[in-house]
């Protein structure tokens, strides 16, 4: 025992302890702390606390808010979703929506956020000779789109409000009431389902993928649309629950 702790002690590194104490701090916090509170917390100085926050908010780790507090940003969730876990999340889900787009004779993308853009990784077309896809790699709007709504609806208020502003900065949209109500309710009831705001005839039915802390990583949308010449395809309540159904086994893996 005394072995394993000198070991311990042989490989110490103070900045970088001091470092993730702070960040650690700060993950259990959920209004933010001052240098002053960081500092008596940690029980260091608040010189020493000062230069690691200023490290920390530099490289964007970290945000000082107008009331001079400090919060983490999230650029450790960027991190923890980049690129080999999202070829992870891809081949994972590829299966699965092709399976959903089998079932539902309807096409199905996934979109994950980065940087508070919606960005479509992957796409499976439906196994008739036309659908509505998206092409892959394109970029989506947070407001009016069934994947925004998603991701806005389950992001926390602090969340929700950093999102509105990185989408346009310097020109924030407004969380107004009925934006508010609308973001409510697909929480409540689990998925979006709107009529498309780019295309006329297509409704956007969208569910969340939930992440193993709970956070949500990725949304499904399926652009439906009604078959006026096969007679027996599933209706949009029913590629709802087929949808639902594929988001849950998503979720549902490591």
């Amino acid at each position: 025992m005394d072995q394993e702790a000198d070991d311990q002690d042989r490989y110490r590194a103070p900045a970088l302890d001091k470092g993730l104490d702070i960040i650690e701090l700060l993950a259990a916090t959920a209004d933010g702390l001052s240098q002053a509170e960081i500092a008596k917390s940690l029980a260091r100085s608040p010189n020493e606390i000062y230069r690691m926050l200023d490290r920390l908010v530099r490289r964007n780790y970290v945000r000082r808010t107008p009331e001079d507090r400090y919060e983490l940003t999230l650029r450790l969730f960027e991190l923890a979703h980049a690129r080999p876990p999202l070829n992870r999340l891809i081949n994972q889900a590829t299966p699965v929506l092709r399976s959903f787009a089998l079932l539902a004779e309807q096409a199905v993308h996934l979109v994950i956020r980065d940087r508070n853009i919606l960005v479509v990784v992957t796409q499976v077309d439906s196994p008739g000779y036309w659908n509505v896809s998206v092409r892959v790699g394109s970029r989506l709007g947070l407001l009016h789109t069934g994947s925004g709504h998603v991701f806005m609806a389950f992001a926390t208020p602090e969340e929700r409000l950093l999102m509105l502003e990185e989408q346009d900065p310097g020109n924030p949209a407004s969380l107004t009431p009925e934006l508010k109500n609308r973001l409510d309710q697909v929480r409540r009831q689990g998925h979006e389902m709107m009529p498309s705001a780019q295309v006329s005839g297509v409704f956007n039915i969208s569910v969340p993928i939930f992440g193993p802390l709970g956070t949500v990583i990725a949304a499904l949308t399926c652009p439906y649309t009604q078959r006026l010449d096969k007679q027996g395809t599933p209706d949009m309540e029913q590629a709802l629950n087929l949808l639902k159904q594929a988001g849950r086994e998503l979720s549902q893996r490591p």
